[in-house]
C-alpha cells in the first residue's frame, strides 16, 4: 500500500472499525514515511473536528518514523490533547502514543489519566506508565501504577500489574 499522504489519510479514515487491518496498514505506511509532510497531516488531524481523525492523527504520531524524529514536536501536541480533549477514544489513543513515545516528559499527563472515570482511558494509562517513569522509575508513576493495579475492571488491573512487573526489573521493589 502506497500513494500520497492525503490518499493514505483517506484510506484510513474511511475503515470505520478503529482495529481495522486496512486502517493500520494505511497508518503503519505513513509511520514509516517518517517525514515532515506526514507530521504536519497527522498535527493537523490532531485538531480536526471530528474524534476519528483525531484519533487517527494520534495514531499516526504515536510512532511516526524509525528513531522517532518528530518526537520533540509531537509530545506538546499529545500533552495539549491529554489535558483538553474529552473523548475517551482520542485520550486512549494519546495514552498509547505516550507509551510508544517513551518520553518521561508524558509522565504527568499519563498520571492524570490514570484516575479518569472511563476504563478504556485508564487502561491506556496503565500501558503507558511503565513506559515513560524513567530509571529509576517514578515513585509518583509507581504509585499511580499500584492504585491501577487494584482498579475494578480486570484488563486495568491486569495491564497495571504486568507493568509492576516490568518495573521491579528496572531496580523498583514492589
Amino acid at each position: 500500500m502506497g500513494g500520497p499522504v492525503e490518499e493514505l489519510i483517506q484510506i484510513a479514515l474511511a475503515d470505520g472499525d478503529p482495529d481495522g487491518t486496512v486502517r493500520w496498514q494505511a497508518i503503519a505506511v505513513l509511520q514509516e514515511r517518517g517525514d515532515l509532510e506526514t507530521f504536519t497531516l497527522a498535527r493537523r488531524l490532531c485538531a480536526a473536528r471530528t474524534t476519528a481523525e483525531r484519533v487517527l492523527g494520534v495514531d499516526i504520531l504515536g510512532e511516526l518514523g524509525r528513531d522517532r524524529p518528530f518526537a520533540d514536536k509531537t509530545l506538546p501536541i499529545l500533552r495539549y490533547l491529554a489535558a483538553s480533549e474529552q473523548d475517551a477514544r482520542v485520550l486512549y489513543s494519546v495514552l498509547i502514543a505516550f507509551g510508544h513515545l517513551r518520553d518521561a516528559r508524558a509522565l504527568p499527563s499519563v498520571i492524570e489519566l490514570a484516575s479518569h472515570p472511563e476504563h478504556s482511558v485508564r487502561y491506556g494509562a496503565a500501558y503507558a506508565l511503565p513506559n515513560v517513569m524513567g530509571i529509576p522509575p517514578d515513585p509518583a508513576g509507581v504509585a499511580a501504577l499500584r492504585l491501577l493495579a487494584s482498579d475494578p475492571d480486570d484488563d486495568v488491573a491486569d495491564w497495571a500489574a504486568l507493568g509492576i512487573s516490568l518495573v521491579s526489573d528496572r531496580g523498583f521493589d514492589s
